[in-house]
């Protein structure tokens, strides 16, 4: 798999992400604005609490997404033989890039899952080769390739 292809992949996804999650926050925070020129009733300012509220946690998307982006321009995506940053690693005929943690993506025609070096899972194959193999919640897994 091109592994630029996949970093540039993962950018799009990361943007397309980060510019969706500022839209809604916007929404949310114009809908959590009162008009004080008019009568506010009860349920205006109860709903009008709830978007302040939802605005916050889409806050906290949007720099989640940002984060990942500022992370994936740090991660040197070249060749790999063992499991560090920048690595993909197919196990179980799956593929696993070791970056930020993504959902499923489709990526130079295979699917492919981001994950962090904060991951659980990382911490056990870390430093691991292809063929070798590691215990990860109580399953046996070996790793098929490393690039």
């Amino acid at each position: 798999m091109d592994k630029e292809l996949l970093k540039e992949t993962m950018f799009l996804l990361e943007a397309h992400e980060l510019k969706s999650a500022r839209e809604q926050y916007l929404e949310y925070l114009n809908s959590a604005r009162l008009d004080r020129s008019e009568t506010v009733d009860d349920d205006e300012q109860a709903q009008a609490e709830i978007a302040s509220s939802l605005s916050e946690a889409l806050d906290d998307a949007a720099f989640d997404h940002f984060a990942k982006i500022k992370k994936l321009a740090t991660i040197d995506f070249g060749p790999k033989t063992k499991v560090e940053e920048g690595a993909l690693v197919k196990m179980g005929g799956r593929y696993f890039v070791i970056a930020v943690s993504t959902g499923k993506f489709a990526c130079g025609g295979n699917d492919v899952i981001g994950i962090s070096t904060q991951a659980p899972i990382y911490a056990e194959m870390q430093g691991k080769r292809a063929g070798e193999t590691f215990m990860f919640n109580g399953r046996d897994l070996m790793i098929e390739a490393i690039s």
